[in-house]
């Protein structure tokens, strides 16, 4: 029996993704289907059922489960859920398909799932701003009830991705037909849950933490990894390789980047080095939480969370990630709870008094002895071909990246906060 956490859920790994002759069939069948043009991140969404990285979701959320995870991290039936997981539609579609109908999900001329439609509900402006309230709201100290609208939200890339939906929501299971690009452009990297948990099994791994990334691997992403490699059976350095914002570093970089890190400055029998399929929904401690749901799915019981975890600007308070953990409900159901646990680390950097790598936990020296630490400093100072700071990053990883900056011909500003700036340590 596999030591290893359980899928969430309680129902193993859920897995909508066909295979072989039932794979054809469906395809055949899909063609005749009304075709739906999907988001990129519905796209995402799906090869995540598909794969069974978002169990034990077997489709789109109906009414209940989108207002129930809103309200109270929970779907109608009780297990837990930190996001929606919702299909928009156009009014002209919605009118087109009754429930009870049969569709094809199609992504720029590729179809990607057949749904069978159980609901279908209207989301009107109201109802986004009621989402965007409950799923985006942070509880730091600016961050207060019955103050959202009037924080800058339009600022914010997650309200502007909810606020652009489509009329209607969708609601059913879907047969996944495709996973996309990703395992002929990310092999080796591309995993499935299945995949990753044989390979925890093979090498014995029965306590497992992970390492969000949507940045490249700097000094306090590697420090992290190195408190979790002396407390866990091992690390899985997972990057998020669907899509990000404009001036972000795109994933094939990152992923070599941190295949120098791995190379050069850690025992590789100890990380894997991995990528999943889903786009940012810039969603703050919210985000926090959903990495830890599917991580759960991949075999991962320790999430690993820093500063400013899937943060946004300055729209959340520097720990929000980790403290949400705190807050969320627990029913004694291990088949609904969350099982995947925070790794609370604080925030890190380096100390030249301490002379070496530290946290606010055990650093007494004073803000001007230490380097601080950010994804978006170092895209910053790449972008503008400045110095990088000496301890901010290793050399053979800057190597790669200056390359890639330099090779750019078209450049997006960068913009400071002042997590990342350190102005608020």
């Amino acid at each position: 029996m596999s030591k290893l956490v359980a899928p969430h859920g309680g129902k193993g790994l859920v897995c909508a993704l066909l295979e072989g002759a039932e794979l054809e069939a469906e395809k055949a069948k899909a063609a005749g289907l009304k075709q739906v043009e999907i988001s990129d991140r519905a796209k995402g969404d799906l090869i995540m059922m598909g794969i069974g990285g978002f169990s034990p979701l077997s489709g789109f959320m109906t009414k209940a489960d989108w207002k129930g995870v809103c309200e109270s991290f929970q779907m109608a039936d009780g297990t837990f859920w930190p996001v929606p997981i919702t299909l928009d539609v156009s009014a002209a579609d919605a009118a087109d398909i009754a429930e009870g109908s049969e569709i094809g999900l199609v992504k720029d001329g590729e179809v990607f799932a057949t749904m069978a439609v159980t609901e279908k509900f209207e989301m009107t402006e109201a109802d986004k701003k009621w989402e965007c309230e409950k799923v985006f709201m942070g509880e730091g100290e600016e961050s207060v009830d019955g103050k959202f609208w009037e924080i800058a939200p339009e600022d914010h890339p997650g309200v502007i991705m909810v606020m652009a939906q489509k009329e209607f929501n969708l609601a059913g299971p879907v047969k996944v037909l495709s996973q996309g690009e990703y395992p002929k452009e990310y092999p080796g990297v591309y995993l499935t849950p299945a995949e990753t948990r044989a390979m925890f099994e093979e090498r014995g791994w029965a306590n497992v933490a992970s390492l969000q990334l949507r940045n490249p691997m700097h000094r306090s992403h590697e420090y992290l990894c190195k408190i979790a490699v002396e407390v866990c059976d091992g690390v899985l350095i997972h990057s998020l390789i669907g899509n990000l914002k404009p001036g972000d570093i795109p994933a094939p970089v990152r992923v070599k980047a941190i295949d120098i890190l791995i190379e050069n400055y850690f025992v590789k029998e100890n990380v894997i080095s991995a990528g999943y399929p889903l786009d940012m929904r810039y969603a703050g401690p919210r985000e926090g939480l959903l990495h830890a749901t599917f991580r759960q799915n991949y075999g991962v019981n320790n999430m690993l969370i820093g500063r400013d975890h899937a943060g946004v600007g300055d729209f959340y308070g520097l720990f929000e990630a980790q403290e949400i953990f705190d807050r969320i409900p627990q029913t004694g159901d291990a088949a609904k709870d969350l099982l995947c646990k925070p790794m609370k680390i604080d925030w890190t950097f380096y100390c030249h008094k301490c002379d070496g790598m530290a946290s606010l936990r055990t650093c007494n020296h004073d803000k001007e002895s230490r380097v601080i630490l950010s994804g978006t400093k170092l895209r910053k100072a790449l972008s503008e071909g400045a110095e990088i700071v000496d301890h901010f990053g290793r050399d053979e990883v800057l190597v790669h990246l200056r390359a890639y900056y330099e090779g750019l011909t078209e450049k997006v500003e960068v913009k400071m906060q002042g997590a990342a700036s350190g102005d608020s340590m």
